[in-house]
């Protein structure tokens, strides 16, 4: 079946740096999406403020410690203190990323990309399985931004995505960031990426800044959003429709006003982008 899409509006991630603004007025965004691991201490001042977020707007929850795609057993540890999390704060839905970070019980504190392979089909759907089982919902993943390849890959990211999706049942965090980062440092063509993509399954939209190193893009989130992620986002609306999309910044943090303008800048470039797909249907 498909993922059934909530469509949210356009939100921006809950960080420390503005938890004073949320503390004393609801946020100026449709919803926020918290990263998992920092919320999940049973008390405290960030818990505090994700509750107090939560009773203004919706909150997804963003994990970066899965590590889906690790030969590692899943830790059972962290997946008990996520399903705590996900039960006190009812998030729209729970997200993490399509990568391994952990190896012979040494986490890594990175994204590493996957071989795509048929092996590594099978071992990543059924521990999405186990994972869903654990929460009792849908989760959905996230695209990471590489920077290397495995040689022994037999297809695409995306073709490995859309089939992974479809044999595990969960949704797409597609980032259009990482499309873009990906597509510089490996050489294929983003929109290639995007065509690929089943339009069923894509539950949330990141759009970020990047780093320029010359001979390859870092995904920094440190700057903001390019023209060129900003063209991509819009044939990313007009090839699935309207998704909840969230803009990632997460270093040099600029203050929340000024975060929201890039959240409204993506909020009327959809529009846009919809508005031509209607003028485009008129007779």
């Amino acid at each position: 079946m498909a993922f059934p899409r909530k469509y949210l509006g356009h939100g921006v991630g809950l960080r420390t740096k503005h938890f004073a603004s949320y503390l004393a007025a609801p946020p100026p965004v449709d919803w926020l999406e918290a990263i998992s691991e920092n919320f999940m201490a049973p008390g405290g001042r960030p818990i505090a403020v994700l509750e107090k977020v939560r009773r203004d707007v919706p909150v997804v929850l963003h994990g970066v410690s899965l590590s889906i795609g690790s030969v590692d057993p899943l830790s059972e540890r962290y997946l008990d203190d996520l399903a705590a999390l996900v039960r006190r704060i009812e998030p729209a839905w729970v997200s993490d990323h399509l990568c391994w970070g952990t190896h012979g019980g040494r986490y890594v504190h990175d994204l590493l990309p996957l071989p795509y392979t048929e092996e590594a089909l099978t071992h990543v759907a059924y521990r999405i399985e186990h994972v869903q089982e654990r929460l009792g919902r849908q989760i959905v993943l996230e695209n990471p931004s590489s920077y290397v390849a495995f040689k022994d890959s037999t297809m695409t990211e995306w073709e490995f995505l859309s089939e992974l999706v479809s044999r595990a049942d969960c949704g797409i965090l597609l980032d259009v960031n990482n499309i873009h980062v990906s597509a510089r440092n490996h050489g294929f063509d983003p929109y290639d990426y995007l065509a690929g993509i089943p339009a069923d399954r894509v539950a949330q939209f990141h759009i970020a800044g990047h780093s320029d190193k010359g001979r390859y893009l870092l995904d920094s989130h440190d700057h903001p959003v390019p023209d060129a992620v900003w063209d991509l986002y819009r044939a990313a609306v007009r090839r699935f429709g309207a998704v909840s999309t969230l803009v990632e910044w997460d270093d040099h943090i600029p203050p929340l006003e000024r975060l929201v303008e890039e959240s409204r800048r993506a909020e009327s470039i959809e529009s846009d982008a919809l508005a031509g797909d209607v003028r485009r249907a008129l007779p």
